[in-house]
């Protein structure tokens, strides 16, 4: 097919997107959210507010012949004062579930972070941009775009060489995940390839990411996001942020994972649901929080501030944490068998951190994600797992 053949410029609907929870219309276009709107009016901080609008997972499904596929957006780009600016999103580009391609839109918003801890920041306004990609097979094909993982994303317009269609329904398990930021995807290079989207891909399921990087803090209005969301498999990983924000004690722990269950359980009350505490992390095992970046040898890094003698006095550690979610679990579990519990080391321990060691002493490397999206596939997806065929 030529390529300067004439576009056609189809309209962003929700039946071409998909990881997404709500759309919200902008003066450009239309911005995807991961939270719907009656959560998002109940945030008390801009750490959610951003990571919950970067759309980790979200991506545009649609079915064509298209040799060509145009999609203008305007990116929103965090940066940090004092350190250079980020590398633009990727956007990945999927050919019946193959990667075929991939682009960047330079340019956009710039949203300049000047306190990390203060969470401070500043707006500077770009334009639109465009993700172009050519040379695709001329036969009816699926296409997927996975957008920046990292990066807002604002859906302007969508071009293509040949008429565009819904995809029909393949019959795919949705699983529908909630995490940190390591399942957000920090670290990854591209949006296909943080451990949820690698681990969905070997499990031939359709992804819905709720990773929030620094916000996996047993909010309720997440809970009931996760409530009134339509799933087939339910996974919720909980532990890192609530020991780097230091933000409750063991007394308070214990009853908000119960009631973080309960509220996921009064929308998907037989759903397979897994509880997947962290990682292996050495600076949290055993040292309480507030986690704080240290820039010391011009990196940054993470370390705990917390005293390892408090952990007597309900001090949150990763240690206590897995523990306590062991014994919350296999409790439950007596009357739910459809709840399970996964300990996180078994996704990334001391093997693999040997092997791969977080850079910042709290994130994984891309080869990181891959180990970890591996071990989830063998052993939630896999035979005997808790999300192997047949038992949704």
């Amino acid at each position: 097919m030529n390529a300067d053949r004439p576009r056609t410029t189809t309209p962003l609907t929700p039946d071409i997107l998909r990881g997404f929870l709500d759309l919200e219309p902008t003066p450009h276009g239309l911005l995807p959210h991961r939270l719907p709107a009656a959560a998002r009016r109940q945030i008390p901080d801009e750490q959610l507010a951003l990571t919950e609008a970067q759309p980790s997972g979200v991506r545009l499904v649609f079915r064509t012949a298209a040799t060509v596929v145009e999609l203008d957006t305007l990116p929103t780009k965090r940066a940090y004062r004092g350190f250079p600016p980020p590398a633009d999103g990727v956007y990945d580009l999927l050919v019946d579930g193959r990667l075929t391609g991939r682009a960047t839109v330079p340019g956009g918003n710039v949203l300049t972070v000047t306190d990390m801890v203060a969470q401070t920041s500043e707006l500077h306004e770009g334009p639109v941009g465009t993700a172009r990609f050519t040379g695709l097979p001329a036969h009816e094909k699926d296409v997927e775009i996975w957008l920046p993982h990292n990066e807002i994303t604002e859906l302007v317009a969508l071009r293509t060489d040949a008429p565009v269609a819904p995809v029909p329904d393949r019959g795919r398990r949705v699983w529908l995940h909630h995490g940190s930021s390591i399942s957000h995807g920090s670290n990854a290079t591209r949006p296909t390839a943080t451990w949820p989207a690698l681990a969905a891909a070997r499990g031939d399921v359709e992804l819905v990411n709720l990773g929030f990087g620094g916000s996996a803090l047993l909010d309720p209005f997440t809970a009931r996001a996760l409530r009134d969301t339509p799933a087939d498999l339910i996974s919720l990983k909980i532990g890192i942020n609530l020991v780097n924000t230091d933000a409750m004690r063991l007394r308070a722990f214990g009853p908000a994972v119960h009631g973080f269950l309960d509220t996921v359980r009064e929308g998907h009350p037989a759903t397979p649901l897994l509880v997947v505490s962290s990682v292996l992390c050495p600076v949290q095992e055993d040292t309480p929080g507030p986690l704080v970046p240290d820039f010391g040898d011009g990196t940054l890094k993470f370390r705990a501030t917390g005293d390892p003698a408090e952990r007597a006095a309900g001090r949150l550690t990763l240690t206590v944490i897995r523990e306590e979610l062991a014994r919350i679990v296999a409790a439950r579990a007596v009357e739910d068998p459809n709840l399970h519990y996964l300990d996180g080391r078994d996704l990334y321990g001391e093997k693999d951190y040997a092997e791969f060691p977080l850079p910042d002493e709290v994130h994984p490397d891309p080869a990181g994600h891959h180990r970890i999206a591996e071990n989830f596939a063998r052993l939630v997806f896999g035979d005997g797992g808790p999300f192997a065929l047949g038992t949704a």
